[in-house]
């Protein structure tokens, strides 16, 4: 049974950093993309940051380039996201999700595995 868990959310200020893990379990994913969305109150998820399995391609929403860093440690099964220079408006719930497939894409519904999701609240 395929198991993603999200760690690493919190509460931090305006301007600060937080860095999420998500570990897959019950599965290796070296080859499939994987990808983190987040859904902030009354709002749709939303694509965050995507990448391949050789992290060779790596996407960003317009939203958070420059600022957020997806990356994966195949060896520990593990996606990760560095979050800099944070702003209120990226509070919300992050997920991190494993296509079956291997290209990276924005599509929510190409992706067929979901993590439980990690609350980050960024306070003005």
């Amino acid at each position: 049974q395929v198991q993603l868990v999200e760690t690493g959310g919190g509460l931090v200020q305006a301007g600060g950093s937080l860095r999420l893990s998500c570990a897959a379990s019950g599965r290796t994913f070296s080859r499939e993309a994987m990808g983190w969305f987040r859904q902030a109150p009354g709002k749709e998820r939303e694509f965050v940051a995507g990448i391949s399995g050789s992290s060779v391609t790596k996407n960003y929403a317009d939203s958070v380039k420059g600022r957020f860093t997806i990356s994966r440690d195949n060896a520990k099964n593990t996606m990760y996201l560095q979050m800099n220079s944070l702003k209120p408006e990226d509070t919300a719930a992050y997920y991190c999700a494993v296509r079956v497939g291997i290209r990276v894409v924005t599509t929510m519904t190409e992706y067929a595995y979901w993590g439980q999701g990690t609350q980050v609240t960024v306070s003005s």
